[in-house]
């Protein structure tokens, strides 16, 4: 049995890509005996370079299925088959890790269709999927869609099923989960890294550090890099020779130390993060009729930004949630182009403020909200959130909106005045990339707790 899989993902970094959209042929070798297709809501943006090339975007996703609301039924349709894809290394490390995020140790053979074409039709200028099966006479459509992928997927591997009469080729391509071949000598580092949140640092046979990363879960990540086939795993397989951890109880205490040691030590295999975290920025200003506008622009450290964003396309995201939130205006926020009234405001979820129906001291006051909530340009806060085990908490100090460090305190000694809170405090470095890691962190996950000490 088969399951002729395709999936379209969110694009990003290697290993924090999405899923967006799924389809999945289950086959007996002669016909299609179940199937199962729908988008997937990513919970991350999807890059805009993908847009342009599959159509789907991040409004298309909004109501669609998350990853775990589907999961049972990828596994129930997948069972006990062989996954075959176009590509296959690439759709089985997608599927392996959205289910690594959910804890599910997901396993199966894989069949490359790519490899097997070359095996079974050689001479071919091309073995991309749409160039292979137009040379081949297989009809394809939605190319770039899952689906349309998908079912051209099925066409060509009956098409090779029918030329290895014997089915030897097949069975010798057929392959075993490639995450096991682990040398001993990282299996070892694998075992002794916890699956808790913190920070990891890679060190060479001379006790040089080569990398600094962070994770929610160090022996995933660790495995992650160990089986990992694009070029900077396979150094870092190469020349680790030992890891050590700091444990640091919240995914955010993690970013924050990750962004200071790289940029403290600049080890050779960090060079993404030895730059600024981030590109855009979120900036505020009058119009002549006196309505605040939000507006996305490059990174300029010259203008006082209210948050900022490491793409385009996730402040574009951002924006919009942010117009649809405080009841905005999407043409003053720059997302609808038009010399009428906006999008929004035929949908009565705009007031009108685009076609100065609502004044601007009404509508300034929400977007004033807004900024308030989200700037901490010169606040003071403490963020407080989990510690390192269940009778601690950390915090992380911010004064006159400068980041000053973390601590940890526990639960043990109720400390109700914040100058003793901030008596614990291990001061680090405040740049933009930390204030970027603060502001989008709060902007997409939830904390414990965040004190106004200006309260």
């Amino acid at each position: 049995m088969y399951a002729i899989v395709d999936i379209e993902t969110t694009g990003g970094k290697f290993n924090e890509e999405g899923i967006t959209e799924i389809a999945i042929y289950r086959f007996d070798g002669h016909q299609i005996v179940d199937q199962f297709i729908s988008l997937i809501n990513p919970e991350r943006p999807v890059q805009a370079f993908v847009v342009s090339l599959t159509g789907i975007n991040n409004s298309m996703l909004r109501q669609a299925p998350k990853f775990y609301e589907v999961a049972k039924r990828i596994v129930e349709i997948t069972a006990d088959a062989v996954l075959v894809a176009h590509n296959a290394q690439f759709d089985y490390r997608i599927l392996r890790t959205e289910f690594d995020r959910l804890g599910y140790d997901f396993q199966c053979k894989t069949l490359c269709t790519v490899q097997l074409s070359k095996k079974l039709l050689p001479g071919h200028d091309s073995y991309s999927l749409g160039k292979l099966v137009r040379a081949l006479g297989i009809p394809i459509s939605d190319r770039h869609r899952a689906q349309g992928d998908a079912q051209a997927t099925v066409k060509l591997f009956q098409l090779l099923l029918d030329r290895d009469v014997e089915k030897n080729i097949v069975q010798a391509s057929i392959r075993l989960d490639p995450k096991k071949q682990i040398e001993p000598k990282l299996l070892t580092l694998i075992d002794q890294a916890p699956t808790e949140t913190g920070v990891y640092y890679l060190r060479n046979q001379e006790g040089k550090l080569i990398y600094i990363g962070k994770s929610k879960n160090i022996k995933k990540r660790l495995t992650q890099h160990f089986t990992g086939q694009d070029r900077k795993s396979k150094k870092l397989q190469l020349e680790t020779a030992d890891v050590q951890v700091e444990r640091t109880g919240n995914e955010l205490i993690a970013l924050l130390k990750e962004s200071e040691e790289i940029k403290l030590h600049k080890p050779l295999y960090n060079r993404s993060l030895r730059r600024s975290l981030f590109r855009y920025q979120l900036t505020q200003f009058t119009d002549d009729k006196g309505y605040i506008n939000l507006s996305i622009d490059p990174s300029d450290r010259r203008k006082k930004s209210i948050t900022t964003f490491t793409t385009f396309a996730q402040a574009k995201s951002v924006l919009f949630k942010i117009t649809e939130q405080h009841q905005l205006c999407q043409k003053l926020n720059g997302l609808y182009q038009s010399k009428e009234a906006c999008f929004l405001y035929g949908l009565e979820q705009c007031s009108g403020a685009c076609v100065q129906k609502e004044s601007p001291q009404e509508y300034n006051q929400r977007v004033l909200e807004f900024i308030h909530k989200n700037s901490y340009q010169s606040s003071d806060l403490l963020i407080i959130d989990k510690g390192r085990h269940l009778e601690e908490r950390s915090c992380v100090l911010i004064q006159k909106g400068a980041f000053k460090g973390f601590g940890y305190y526990s639960l043990n000694f109720q400390i109700q005045k914040p100058e003793v809170l901030k008596s614990i405090i291990r001061p680090m470095q405040d740049n933009r990339d930390a204030q970027h890691i603060i502001q989008s962190y709060l902007r997409r996950h939830k904390v414990l707790k965040v004190v106004n000490l200006n309260e």
